[in-house]
């Protein structure tokens, strides 16, 4: 144990060592004891700072280093005194011992406080005088002042950082020693610390603003660095919260920082106990709201800023719109009705409202009961303190300890919600069974909520705490708990009908009249008219069904919705009751009469006038509701009773979901696209499939005496119903999708016409770019810049030239930046980059210089022009007809007289001035090549190059003389040989010149270029003179291209105007994050996988140019191998980071988001140059140079203002104290982001009474200067926060933390661009935009997904979801208006949404797909959703087939939870009929067509199965030729072309032709053919209609972590299976045992006929079955192949237990497979859905051969016993070796016997009986689904067989099953891994070319073995 003290201290300050560099080898921020002070003591934020400040001063002094470790123990001992947090011991230890060996060191052992005053003080004197602290201010703001114009960038931030980090250690030393102090006497510290030191202390602490936490504004510290705070708007924003007159003072001990004075939230801080985290919170957030609202006002003046009233008005209005919509809907008057509500008091209102929710932590998602909170509060705050003469605290918020809203009142709500959450079982349990955040906010929809009281009351039903289920199990009855509200989500298929009534009653109703009108062959005659008249009672019918509906729907929450909304259930139902009765009874006695027509029946007419009465009212109604003016009528005479009735009986009415109607235009536009869709739907349906199935159903219904091959139970006397219904049954279900094909197609083509109207795929190509480059200046001035005066001017003066070039000079800066940044992002090479920079555009020249890719080799082409040209004419006209080569030609004329104008002497200058005046002048005679030898260019460009190649570079005494030779070459090669002048026009200048030429005067001196902008212009001449080949390929990388092709095409398109920065709208930018990769280790980047391939290797076979152009970034050799990078520190790290950014990784979403932050940087500096003076009287190299931009403080300033980003990273908290590499990567980027904010969950154990108690908090934090995070607000959570879904509620915790006017939801898959960054102002602009009667509050924004390139299944899904993405959302937002929020990344109107819930839902399960539930409750709350595609985010997919698969189970799992929603319930009620079909086919509509597509082949199969066993099929058949009809016919090929995606398709290949152009669309097409897209389209329906169709049965969604990695390794056959097994596989098989049963028995005409019938089920099964592995890497390598099988067969026979995992185990993957059956009404659903299996034995056993024509039941009966007697052979045979041991003789010879029985069994049926072989076979392919029809239903009722103890025998059946199943799918794949070829097919099938071709290298040189390494 000697060694314990050592070892501590070295690994302390080992680890404060790491703190204080704040790295790692690596550059990660290393982790240590400073930088991990348990949680438990994270209260003191003192400590971690004193223990770096320790290690700082060690090796300088280090008793003072002992005084600081001494003073840390001694504030972690009063924190925890008993050492009780996690962690605490073993810290305090630690540092006990690090202590004892500093005292054991220093001189003597003796020491007391005096003497370490003493030292202290000492030590801070000398440690200001070494590092000059005096100086170090002082030199920053030099640096800072002239920071802008020096270029001392990098000096300044060191210099900043070195001053950040000495006065951070003399806060710590004035700290410990002030704190020191307090335990001597008052005498002795006063003696030991002189008031002149004390005053020293103070200025130091001044100096530490910087080091104060603050997010954005540095309120509570005074500022001078920051230049935020010296922005009017803001100075202006923090004045106005000030204290005002009519606030009672505050009691003088109530602590206000020095540095600013007390305001309103100090006031409500004090009287309702708001945590202080909360307070300096919202603080900012108000501050930033009231100044950006300001800005956009107008600047406030810089001497005493004041808030506009207007502003503070904007911002009330908008905060407390929920609030005042509450209160009306309601009918009580907000609080401020009756008073005088001046600015002061708004803005009381406005920052209770946001203290109030920036503590309401879960109850944020109950937006009303905030507004009741509020109400509540305030109706206090006026009553009880504001007409006192000193504040109190709210009596409603005093707890024991203090005062506290978040104890009195959230608490108490926070604690009824997690019980009842625990009631879910981890959503298990069923939805009625439990109260949901919707039920508990829906309480405060009547005004019943205000009977709760206030405070409030803990008795209320309200906050009644729920029994806990587990506890009741038996006992379900005697629950103590309070019901839902409002609406109950009960599991069943009947809410499709409940929400969407009106859509099936309209397509049963048409499929009636269609039909009868069939059945009357078109004719519209009398008798057509009597049937039509039906309609009347079907539709009555269905209304009464949906009213039975409703009761029954409703059942769970009588007990607590309104009485008005439940007896209008019930009088709903008494109606439809009644009227149903009477209008059958009508109809019926119509019917009956049949002596008069219609015209004459008096019953009929009195029918026709009841139909027609409510048929018109009902018309009238929605009609009339359509109009927003109708809609405002209504409102207003709400008051009226028979207004309110009519209203009450139509609709139901909701706080949510009024006023869903939209602009008449908008109405017209989508009942138009409807009309269209509707008739073609309703003509493919008559003429294809009702109408020729009219013939086919007479002539089967007149067929008499059937005959039946089985015993017929059924199909006696009732017209073959059957045989009908197996015809019938598969049109009717194609009948039922077809709508949503059609809707496909006419979508897919409104969304291309609205794609080329947008201007979307102008610029779709390369040689497009070239071709428009000239008028990108125009146009980026036009969209993304802000309107200039003196541009103006030159508009309308008609300067056009001068307009190009000020154009061009504004358009340049950014256009370069774009350029960098794809040379930062390895896109393109550094030629490249020279080649697309574009000039600055000075007025050096007088025209537009272009970027050299433009004119590259131009100059060339037009010397040989010059060259062959007869006439000065002809050769313009020849350059004329290439733009870029006439500049190229003008700009050398130019730029070569300025250059050798600038640098020759007197003499030379004037020889050039004349060669120019005589080269004009010939110019203007038309005599150029007279007077000139044009054929001599050549030469002198060879001259002028050898010259601009010496100028170019830096200047010596050699390279001056050589400058000056090369001078005297072309003066001698154009005077001898290029000029033709007659020189006697100026003979003395002349003269003159070539006398100094032959006295050597001639260029004795040369003017060394020094200015850098006359430097560029020469390296450009040189470039022009010296790059011979053209570059129409550049940029060569294709992202480059399309980044390129997309910025500059939207240039063009539709967009607002660009604010100044000062003046646009602020946003943020939120990311939620849990644990996935934050960045790559050199560990996981250098893993390889069994094939020997690793991420890197990968990477650098996909990306090969992007690799190359890394290794030149980071001066490596482009053959540089990777191990020495990896050896090396920097380029280790930018190796992790390259790799990264090709990832799915958050680093690459925090770098593209920050890209932000750098446009509005850039922007806000040139715009502080570009307004005002500068603008009329600088120069323009000024206006537009952007050097230093990012060090700008104002730009910076203005930057922080407007963007901020927030990443939640939930488990940040446990990830440090657990030293994770996520959380040192998350540092990490912290540090190299200093504008990233990271939101986190910390988790703090204590021990209170013995027990553990946990505390929660939410945190953020940012980097700050010693390499790890800084907390910046700590926020108190009532309890877990996790209650419901885990995303959503990540979000909530950390969305107080965000700021401005909107925020952008990023997804941590998501990239972002810096030119589409440029554009965010513009797209904030929308939000004010004109959209609808309605202002906006989401904004759809385009996505490109960029994992399309890494496979091709990757390519499949990355089109699929583009197209959705963009033609898709185009005509979802307009014109159907139904566009919701999908995802990411949306802007959403920040308040509206806080206001009103959150950006997302998140109550368990049933809120699974959190992202469209936002949108839901903004068009509910009468939002508007737009969507915009001039702007575009990254976004990635996943990219293997199982991440695919785990992610569409996860969303059709999600859209079947929406079935079961209120919301969908409410807007499928409340929207009008057109927009209501357009919501159901783009969301759950979707899914349920789809499963519709799969049932088709069902009911087409079984149907046939049915015709061919019975041998009605066949007899019919004989008889007559009715059952191959053109309806059948056209429904399975409908079926077929839905089902492999063909109409999928469409949106696709018209989105290719919109935006890539015919060709590339059809080779596009062509090649995802070839790819087999058809197959894995095919099996993503299987997807969706599986978990879809399961959740609404079962239950059982839930979130799938896809990984999001790079798919590289060949996943295994097991794992295949049993991801599959249930979902394809079983389905699959089943297909194939119809088909072959079909195939069988059936009556085709041959196999043609058969093949013709049954391809698309073929297909779809054989998809089904291999299309896992077919998309599988190395599917069918043999060594795979024979390793899967060991895997598989180990798998399926390793035995469960406890502990043991899915993957390890068959037994464990069994029951976990099973675990979704758990209600009564799902077993039913199960044991009904299995008896179809049961009808395959029925039928084949009256088939076989040894049973002749006898049909009797017996015969059935027999092949029961046969099975049983099959099923106890099994039983022998698998019996339990564990219960068999001590009779293993006995059990074999058992075996044995009854072995040799069953074969002599068989042969004497064979010999003595009619079985033949065939019967075998037959008997085994109706036994094989007779055994899983049993063992499906004794899975559903599992619990009951247990008690039975059959369990086991199950689970032996079960295995055999699965183990045939496998057997069978595997020897195919087997098969064809004998064969290498299709191995090496499927590689390239799967891969691009690059990494097929590394993949087989690899290979090679692994010696062809797959696991050796590479």
């Amino acid at each position: 144990m000697s060694n314990v003290g050592p070892l501590w201290e070295r690994l302390v300050r080992a680890a404060l060592r790491r703190e204080r560099t704040g790295v790692d080898a690596y550059g990660r921020p290393a982790g240590g004891i400073a930088g991990n002070v348990p949680s438990s003591l994270s209260n003191s934020r003192d400590i971690d700072p004193i223990l770096r400040a320790a290690d700082e001063i060690q090796d300088e002094d280090p008793n003072i280093s002992r005084i600081l470790c001494e003073h840390a123990y001694t504030l972690a001992q009063s924190l925890d005194p008993n050492s009780e947090g996690r962690g605490v011991l073993q810290f305090k230890t630690g540092l006990m011992s690090v202590i004892k060996q500093k005292l054991a060191k220093r001189e003597g052992a003796d020491f007391d406080r005096s003497q370490d005053i003493a030292r202290l003080r000492e030590f801070y004197k000398l440690y200001r005088e070494k590092n000059n602290v005096d100086k170090l201010r002082e030199e920053e703001m030099e640096l800072r002042e002239s920071g802008a114009f020096s270029g001392n960038f990098q000096e300044l931030e060191r210099k900043t950082l070195k001053r950040k980090r000495v006065f951070a250690t003399l806060k710590v030393l004035g700290t410990v020693l002030e704190q020191l102090s307090k335990e001597v006497s008052s005498e002795e510290a006063e003696g030991l610390i002189p008031e002149e030191l004390k005053r020293v202390m103070e200025s130091d602490a001044a100096m530490t603003e910087d080091l104060i936490a603050y997010n954005i504004i540095p309120l509570d510290a005074p500022a001078t660095t920051n230049a935020i705070t010296s922005f009017p708007e803001v100075r202006a924003a923090v004045a106005s919260l000030k204290y005002f007159r009519g606030l009672p003072p505050l009691p003088g001990n109530f602590p206000i920082p020095a540095t600013r004075s007390a305001d309103v939230l100090d006031f409500l801080h004090y009287v309702f106990g708001f945590q202080q985290g909360n307070v300096s919170n919202q603080r900012e957030n108000i501050v930033n709201l009231l100044s950006n609202e300001q800005s956009r006002l107008g600047t406030p003046d810089l001497h005493d800023p004041k808030l506009d009233g207007t502003a503070v008005d904007n911002v009330f209005l908008k905060t407390l719109d929920n609030y005042i919509k509450w209160c009306n809907y309601l009918g009580i008057p907000p609080m401020w009705s009756n008073m005088d509500v001046n600015k002061e008091r708004k803005l009381l209102f406005i920052s209770l409202y946001f203290l109030i929710w920036g503590e309401a932590a879960n109850v944020r998602f109950l937006p009303e009961c905030l507004c009741y909170i509020f109400h509540r509060m305030v109706e206090e705050m006026e009553r009880d303190i504001l007409g006192q003469q000193l504040a109190k605290p709210a009596a409603s918020c005093v707890a024991e300890n203090g005062v506290s809203f978040l104890e009195q009142v959230i608490c108490l709500i926070y604690n009824v919600i997690a019980m009842e959450a625990n009631n879910n079982e981890n959503g298990k349990a069923p939805h009625s069974a439990w109260r949901n955040y919707d039920d508990f906010n829906e309480y405060f929809w009547s005004q019943t909520c205000l009977k709760l009281g206030w405070p409030l009351d803990t008795t209320s039903s309200f906050l009644l705490k729920p029994t806990p289920r587990s506890k009741n199990i038996l006992k379900t009855n005697v629950t103590k708990r309070r019901g839902k509200t409002s609406f109950v989500e009960h599991r069943t298929f009947f809410h499709l009908y409940h929400s969407f009534h009106r859509l099936w009653i309209f397509l049963f109703m048409m499929f009636q009249a269609l039909t009868i009108i069939a059945f009357n062959d078109g004719n519209i005659d009398s008798k057509a008219i009597r049937l039509l008249l039906s309609l009347g009672p079907t539709f009555f019918v269905m209304k009464l069904f949906q009213s039975a509906l409703d009761i029954v729907i409703m059942y769970g929450a009588y007990s607590t919705t309104r009485v008005l909304a439940v007896s209008r259930i019930f009088v709903r139902f008494i109606w439809f009751s009644f009227v149903t009765i009477f209008v059958c009874f009508l109809y019926v006695k119509g019917l009956q009469d049949t002596t008069n027509s219609i015209s004459g029946s008096i019953v009929f007419k009195v029918y026709i006038i009841i139909l027609g009465i409510y048929a018109g009212i009902q018309f009238c109604w929605s009609s009339l509701a359509r109009l927003p003016a109708c809609h405002h009528l209504f409102n207003r005479c709400d008051n009226s009773s028979v207004v309110r009735l009519v209203k009450w009986i139509h609709q139901e009415h909701y706080y949510v979901g009024r006023g869903m109607y939209e602009a008449t235009t908008d109405y017209i536009m989508y009942m138009l696209f409807w009309l269209v869709v509707l008739g073609g739907k309703f003509a493919f349906a008559y003429f294809l499939q009702v109408k020729p199935l009219v013939e086919p159903t007479r002539t089967i219904i007149d067929i008499k005496d059937v005959r039946y091959s089985w015993h017929d139970f059924v199909s006696k006397n009732n017209h073959n119903a059957l045989t009908i219904a197996s015809l019938w049954a598969p049109v009717f279900s194609i009948y039922l999708l077809d709508i949503h094909i059609f809707y496909t197609i006419i979508s897919a083509v409104v969304g291309f016409l609205l794609g080329a109207r947008d201007r979307l795929g102008e610029i779709r190509s390369l040689e497009a770019v070239h071709k428009l480059f000239e008028r990108f200046p125009d146009a980026f001035m036009n969209n993304l810049h802000i309107p200039l005066s003196k541009r103006n001017s030159h508009v309308i003066t008609g300067q056009v030239q001068e307009k190009d070039k000020f154009d061009a000079a504004r358009f340049s800066p950014f256009w370069n930046e774009i350029v960098n940044n794809l040379r930062e992002e390895d896109y393109i090479t550094n030629l490249e980059m020279e080649l697309l920079q574009m000039p600055k555009n000075t007025d050096f020249v007088p025209m537009v210089q272009w970027p050299l890719f433009l004119l590259a080799s131009k100059i060339f082409i037009a010397k040989d022009m010059a060259a062959e040209s007869d006439s000065q004419e002809e050769l313009w006209d020849r350059i004329s007809r290439d733009d870029y080569m006439k500049y190229a030609v003008i700009e050398c004329f130019y730029t070569i007289k300025m250059i050798l104008t600038s640098v020759f002497d007197k003499d030379g200058k004037a020889w050039v001035e004349r060669i120019y005046e005589d080269i004009s002048a010939s110019i203007g005679k038309g005599t150029i090549q007279f007077d000139f030898q044009l054929k001599k260019l050549a030469l002198i460009i060879q001259k002028v190059t050898a010259l601009t190649g010496i100028l170019k570079e830096v200047g010596t005494p050699e390279l001056e003389t050589g400058a000056i030779n090369a001078a005297l070459d072309l003066y001698d090669v154009i005077m001898l040989d290029f000029c033709s002048v007659n020189m006697r026009g100026n003979y003395a200048q002349w003269s003159r010149l070539i006398k100094a030429r032959k006295e050597g005067l001639l260029f004795a001196k040369i003017k060394w270029p020094r200015d850098p902008e006359l430097r560029l212009q020469i390296r450009r001449l040189h470039s022009l003179f010296t790059i011979k080949d053209s570059a129409v390929n550049v940029p060569r990388n294709l992202e480059a291209r399309r980044r390129l092709e997309f910025f500059t095409n939207s240039l063009f398109m539709s967009m607002p105007k660009a604010k100044p920065v000062r003046e646009m709208l602020s946003f943020c930018v939120f990311t939620p994050y849990y644990s996935e990769t934050v960045l790559y280790s050199i560990n996981e980047l250098l893993k390889k996988n069994e094939d020997g391939i690793s991420i890197l290797f990968y990477l650098q076979k996909i990306y090969p140019d992007e690799w190359k152009n890394f290794l030149a970034r980071i001066g490596r050799e482009e053959n540089t191998h990777e191990s020495v990078l990896i050896d090396n520190e920097d380029d280790n790290l930018e190796l992790r980071f390259w790799a990264s950014y090709r990832g799915q990784t958050l680093s690459r979403t925090v770098r593209g988001m920050m890209y932000y932050r750098k446009a509005l940087m850039l922007q806000a500096y040139l715009e502080r140059k570009t307004v005002g003076d500068i603008e009329e009287v600088g120069p323009a190299n000024e206006t537009t140079d952007t050097e230093g931009f990012e060090f700008s403080p104002e730009a910076r300033a203005h930057a922080d203002l407007k963007f901020t980003y927030v990443v939640t990273c939930q488990i940040y908290g446990k990830q440090k104290e657990e030293q994770k590499p996520e959380a040192a990567d998350i540092a990490l980027l912290m540090q190299r982001n200093e504008a990233l904010r990271v939101a986190f969950i910390d988790e703090v154990e204590t021990m209170k009474a013995g027990e553990v108690h946990k505390e929660y908090h939410s945190k953020l934090v940012k980097g700050d200067i010693n390499g790890k995070d800084k907390e910046v607000y700590s926020i108190k959570l009532p309890g877990n926060p996790k209650l419901g879904e885990g995303k959503p509620e990540n979000q909530n915790h950390a969305v107080i933390f965000t700021r401005g006017n909107a925020v952008q939801t990023i997804d941590m898959n998501q990239d972002n661009y810096f030119e589409e960054a440029l554009k965010m102002r513009n797209l904030l602009e929308e939000f004010h935009g004109n959209h609808g009667i309605r202002l906006p509050t989401i904004l759809g924004v385009r996505e490109h997904v960029f994992t399309g390139s890494v496979s091709s299944l990757a390519s499949f899904m990355s089109n699929q979801e583009t197209s959705f993405v963009t033609l898709g959302q185009r005509v979802l937002a307009s014109p159907l208006k139904v566009r919701m929020h999908y995802g990411h990344p949306d802007v959403f109107d920040r308040v509206f949404h806080i206001t009103r819930g959150g950006i997302s839902k998140a109550s368990r399960v049933i809120n699974i797909s959190e992202d469209i539930f936002a949108g839901f409750n903004s068009t509910l709350r009468q939002g508007n959703i737009t969507h915009h595609e001039y702007i575009q985010v990254g976004k990635g997919r996943d990219v293997g087939l199982n991440q695919i698969a785990l992610f569409e189970g996860k969303v059709a799992g999600g859209n079947g939870e929406q079935v079961l929603s209120r919301d969908i319930y409410r807007l499928g009620q409340l929207f009008d009929f057109f927009r209501m079909l357009s919501f159901y086919f783009t969301t759950v509509g979707f899914y349920f067509c789809t499963m519709l597509t799969v049932m088709t082949v069902w009911l087409f199969l079984y149907g046939k199965l049915y015709l061919a066993l019975s041998g009605v099929g066949e007899d019919i058949q004989d008889r007559a030729t009715v059952l191959d009809n053109k309806a059948l016919n056209t429904a399975l090929n409908t079926q077929f072309l839905f089902q492999i995606g063909v109409f999928t398709a469409i949106p696709m290949v018209l989105g290719f032709i919109l935006e890539q152009g015919f060709l590339r669309a059809v080779v596009s097409f062509i090649t995802m053919q070839f790819q087999l897209c058809t197959v894995f389209f095919t099996f993503s329906l299987g997807t969706r209609t599986h978990y879809f169709g399961r959740t609404i049965l079962h239950g059982g969604a839930k979130y799938h972590a896809t990984g999001r990695g790079f798919v590289v390794r060949h996943i295994r056959f097991a794992e295949n299976y049993r991801l599959y097994s249930r979902s394809h596989f079983v389905k699959g098989l089943e297909v194939v045992l119809l088909l072959v049963v079909y195939l069988s028995y059936g009556y085709n005409d041959g196999m043609i006929g058969y093949i013709l019938l049954s391809v698309s089920s073929w297909f779809m099964a054989l998809s089904w079955l291999f299309a896992p592995y077919l998309f599988n890497p190395s599917g069918f390598e043999w060594q795979k192949t024979v390793e899967d099988f060991r895997d598989w067969t180990n798998w399926l026979f390793y035995r469960g237990g406890i502990g043991v995992k899915g993957e390890e185990s068959w037994e464990t993957w069994w029951d976990e497979e099973l675990s979704h059956i758990r209600t009564l009404g799902g077993r039913v659903m199960e044991t009904i859905l299995s008896l179809r299996f049961f009808i395959f034995q029925y039928g084949i056993v009256y088939k076989l051969d040894v049973q002749g024509t006898n049909t009797s039941l017996s015969v059935y009966g027999f092949s029961w016993a046969v099975l049983v007697v099959l099923i106890l052979l099994f039983k022998i045979f698998t019996f339990s070796q564990k219960v068999s041991v001590n009779f293993q003789l006995i059990l074999r010879f058992i075996q044995g016997v009854a072995f040799m029985l069953a074969i002599a069994g068989i042969a004497v049926a064979v010999v003595l009986t009619s079985l033949t072989m065939t019967d075998i076979f037959a008997a085994i392919l109706a036994f094989i689904p007779t055994g899983w029809g049993i063992l499906s239903i004794c899975v559903a009722w599992k619990p009951v067989l247990k008690k039975t103890g059959l369990w086991k025998s199950v689970r032996s059946l079960a295995r055999l099953f699965d183990a045939g199943m496998g057997m069978l799918i595997f020897i195919p794949i087997a098969f064809c891994s004998w064969f290498p070829f299709i191995s090496t097919f499927q590689t390239r099938l799967m891969f691009n070319q690059a990494f097929s071709r590394g993949l087989e290298i690899s290979l090679i040189l692994a010696g062809n073995n797959p696991n050796s390494g590479l």
